[in-house]
């Protein structure tokens, strides 16, 4: 019985302490939770979105060659029955000059109708075949066929993400189409697209009242332009309808 006896008399183990878990953390603040998701939302988005909305859309997208409209200058004049086109020639990258004389207007519809462009080159040829197609379906039709362009632009959903601008001109209407939806007129027969464009456009405004013809002020106003653009050049490449040429498609219309 003497095992039983201090067997009974024995203290019992020591267990080891416990320590509490620690409280959950307290909820995040309505702010932090906002901050939180813009941060991750910007993170998610292309770095020309963040910059666009961040830092200035003229600065970062003319500096930093994201391939807008900007670094380059289209001017098209309309005076006197005629009708002429300028483009500079161009290319650049950024800070960087890639190719002094690109060729920026083409010659469509069979001689009949010409186009300037200015932005990225993959997306401008991409719009110019999409508008020669419109003007197989409307002959003679420039109006038309710029309208249903600029439809087809804006809605679908491949071509809405083409970055340009284009200028479309006939013997009797000068257009600026952009990406969305608009088809332009001008009001005195001036247009003037690209990095250069505003200056262009105002001096070829100051020298529309002078004695000088459409061709000579068009290439005056580029002149002028190329002096004041770091984006443009003075290599020119002029395209145009002179009154004998819009006799001409008159008489082949006919």
């Amino acid at each position: 019985c003497e095992p039983h006896r201090h067997a009974a008399h024995r203290p019992p183990p020591t267990l080891p302490a416990t320590h509490p878990a620690p409280p959950p953390p307290p909820p995040p603040s309505p702010r932090f939770a906002m901050l939180s998701r813009l941060f991750s939302r910007m993170a998610r988005q292309p770095a020309s979105r963040v910059s666009k909305g961040f830092r200035g859309t003229s600065y970062y997208s003319s500096v930093h060659g994201d391939g807008k409209w900007r670094a380059t200058t289209i001017l098209s004049i309309r005076k006197d029955g005629e009708v002429y086109m300028v483009g500079d020639g161009q290319v650049s990258f950024g800070d960087m000059r890639l190719k002094p004389n690109a060729k920026k207007i083409r010659v469509l519809d069979s001689g009949r109708v010409i186009a300037g462009f200015a932005g990225a080159t993959a997306d401008c040829l991409t719009l110019i075949e999409r508008l020669e197609t419109r003007l197989e379906q409307r002959p003679g039709q420039l109006m038309r066929a710029c309208v249903e362009m600029a439809k087809g632009w804006r809605t679908d959903k491949y071509l809405r993400h083409l970055s340009a601008l284009l200028v479309v001109v006939d013997k009797d209407v000068s257009l600026t189409l952009t990406g969305n939806g608009d088809v332009v007129e001008p009001h005195d027969g001036v247009i003037g697209i690209g990095s250069g464009g505003p200056y262009a456009v105002a001096a070829a405004r100051a020298l529309m009242d002078t004695d000088m013809s459409a061709k000579d002020i068009a290439l005056k106003a580029m002149g002028i332009a190329a002096d004041m653009c770091v984006y443009t050049n003075h290599e020119f490449v002029v395209e145009g309808f002179s009154v004998e040429d819009i006799k001409k498609l008159n008489e082949g219309k006919e």
